[in-house]
């Protein structure tokens, strides 16, 4: 939950400065090249076959509609996720940094998560009042008063501090209207298979984003996969959410959303939290198209 983390309202702004180098060697192409031909004739197959698929039934939205409204009616939701955000280097080399994490919520006014990566291991903790963000790597904390909603703490911390919780639109107490309000294009593509589990494969299409939201088929419309494409930045570098397990009406403990700083753990600015990043520092990031 740093400022790497993109939301499908605050995508990351990438910067770079430099152009493609050299291409594959044709001995590489030349060995590619008859198993793309394959694949081809593959995807053909795939599509006719589809074509030819009865009706999907609902549409895009209001699949999007039925998740918000399971997900905004519960209670107490526990889940854990793995994350991938790619950047671009001034050679045009996409690179992928990997996270793993867990969140608890208790609606409408606590929030407890944690994200480990490999350059950073962060945590938050929400009681309703105050906000508090230990960067565990570097031993730190920083502080900030917020009373309210979850709704109004994700936008205070969006807003006010650059950071944002991996796939906090998605905990939204009507996370459709936010989803929806610029969208432009909205498809259902048709069903996938996430971890073991059978989703409704949707697709939509911002100004400059577009994502795409794999949702469980049945009574329990969970999100299980989210992929944002930043389509304005050179190469088109991409954020993914994999939901590994969700949990509802969990009952919390008694102490799940008390803060206790470390021994020794040093009281930092609230501004300091963007530098509780899961990228590296001076990783060279790219640009626009």
């Amino acid at each position: 939950m740093t400022a790497s983390e993109p939301s499908l309202r605050a995508a990351r702004e990438w910067k770079g400065r430099e152009s493609m180098g050299a291409g594959p060697e044709r001995t590489v192409k030349a060995r590619i090249a008859l198993p793309l031909v394959a694949l081809a004739f593959l995807a053909t197959g795939f599509a006719l076959a589809a074509a030819d698929a009865p009706p999907q039934g609902n549409d895009a939205k209001v699949i999007l509609k039925a998740m918000s409204d399971y997900l905004g009616s519960q209670k107490t939701i526990e889940f854990t996720f793995d994350s991938d955000i790619e950047v671009i280097t001034p050679q045009l080399e996409k690179i992928q940094f990997a996270s793993s994490g867990e969140t608890l919520v208790s609606r409408p006014d606590k929030i407890r998560a944690h994200r480990v990566g490999g350059y950073a291991d962060v945590a938050m903790v929400f009681d309703g009042k105050v906000v508090s963000i230990l960067g565990k790597s570097v031993n730190g904390y920083a502080q900030f008063d917020a009373p309210g909603s979850l709704d109004q703490l994700f936008e205070a911390l969006r807003v006010g501090h650059g950071v944002a919780l991996p796939g906090a639109d998605l905990l939204l107490s009507n996370s459709y209207s936010v989803l929806v309000a610029d969208v432009k294009e909205a498809k259902h593509i048709g069903r996938g298979v996430v971890e073991g589990v059978e989703c409704e494969h949707l697709a939509f299409r911002n100004g400059e984003t577009d994502w795409q939201l794999w949702v469980e088929v049945g009574d329990a419309p969970f999100p299980r996969k989210l992929v944002i494409t930043s389509k304005t930045l050179n190469c088109a570098p991409q954020y993914t959410m994999r939901v590994r397990s969700w949990k509802v009406g969990v009952q919390p403990a008694a102490d799940a959303f008390t803060f206790a700083a470390p021994a020794g753990a040093q009281k930092l600015s609230p501004d300091a939290l963007i530098d509780l990043d899961e990228l590296p520092l001076g990783v060279p990031i790219g640009g626009k198209s």
